[in-house]
């Protein structure tokens, strides 16, 4: 809550720290919650497993990329530079160079995650079961889940819910 403080609010109100903490709030949180939430349910709505390697290298991409792309915004924003202005001045053309920069490596690792995920679509490995050793209910169905979910009721494995060991697939 940096901009919540008075103090810090009048110095940076309009200006470009104001853009790179929203797309770090927005992209960061959502965004990054959303491709790794993509990543766990893969295997259970497509029935394939993506390629593992490759999508740690988009990871990579994306995460470098990323960081590389709003963390000058917020340095622009304390040296005072303003949103909202098609042109600035040449004190900021390092960090907006290097924001542009980050922004294809972002687009990159984007560009690599989708690939890898319509790749795996048609020639991944068929998922197992229970990729991931979770205790929940809906990694018991196989993947993709048929129609009527479950054959027979669901088993709770007794013992410790969080010992995932005892679930996972070979």
């Amino acid at each position: 809550m940096v901009i919540g403080a008075l103090a810090t609010d009048i110095h940076l109100h309009d200006t470009y720290f104001v853009v790179g903490h929203f797309h770090y709030v927005m992209f960061g949180g959502a965004g990054f919650a959303f491709f790794g939430a993509l990543h766990y349910w893969y295997g259970k709505i497509w029935g394939k497993m993506y390629n593992e390697s490759t999508a740690q290298i988009a990871f990579w991409l994306m995460f470098i990329g990323f960081n590389v792309l709003y963390f000058p915004m917020l340095v622009l924003g304390i040296m005072g530079m303003p949103r909202r202005y098609y042109d600035y001045l040449e004190d900021f053309t390092t960090l907006n160079v290097v924001s542009t920069v980050g922004s294809w490596i972002l687009i990159s690792g984007i560009i690599l995650m989708i690939y890898n995920l319509i790749v795996s679509r048609k020639k991944g490995e068929a998922a197992p079961r229970n990729p991931w050793g979770s205790t929940t209910l809906e990694w018991q169905t196989p993947s993709p889940p048929p129609l009527h979910n479950f054959d027979a009721t669901p088993v709770v494995p007794e013992g410790n819910p969080y010992d995932h060991k005892q679930n996972k697939s070979e």
